[in-house]
């Protein structure tokens, strides 16, 4: 069942952290959050229970209030009962941490924004040596004439009728539009 959910604005003197929390934040990543906040804005809202207890988001509103920020956007999970808040509040942190990374993807995409240099690399979450690496994968990988096609041999190895094997596999030099060839 698909929900109308509301953004709405709280102020953060009103949200109540849940006081089991089982997650931790780290004043280095409160910092990268408020980093990311202070680049992008505040675009993922907090959720919170009928009651204004935080389901998920507690590391966004330290942030905020590092940042000096008097109300965030918040989405009332008023339907939610207090056994499944608490599921939701291990689960949306816990099901995140399920994810990979494509590791040639995500090299390449920190190489086009440090390349366009319009965002500072630091806020992306990723610490200086993952960086390095990532970086380093990406030029290494970069091949500027790599849809450029070779010179041909002066003397050509294969002929038309000459039959390669490889392995299972046999490939013809000839004509594929050519009955004779094929």
């Amino acid at each position: 069942m698909l929900r109308d959910l509301a953004v709405t604005t709280i102020p953060v003197a009103a949200l109540v952290p849940y006081a089991e929390n089982a997650r931790t934040h780290s004043d280095d990543q409160v910092a990268q959050i408020a980093a990311s906040i202070a680049e992008f804005d505040f675009v993922n809202p907090v959720l919170v229970d009928a009651a204004g207890v935080l389901v998920a988001g507690h590391g966004r509103v330290m942030a905020a209030k590092r940042l000096g920020m008097v109300a965030v956007p918040a989405i009332r999970l008023a339907h939610l009962t207090e056994a499944q808040a608490r599921a939701l509040r291990l689960a949306d942190n816990q099901i995140a941490l399920s994810s990979g990374w494509d590791e040639a993807l995500l090299a390449i995409e920190i190489a086009r924004i440090r390349d366009e240099a319009v965002v500072d690399l630091d806020v992306l979450g990723f610490s200086g040596m993952e960086l390095d690496r990532l970086l380093a994968a990406a030029d290494a990988g970069i091949d500027e004439d790599a849809d450029d096609a070779p010179e041909p041999p002066a003397v050509p190895v294969s002929r038309a009728g000459d039959l390669w094997r490889c392995g299972d596999h046999r490939l013809l030099c000839g004509d594929a539009t050519s009955l004779d060839d094929v």
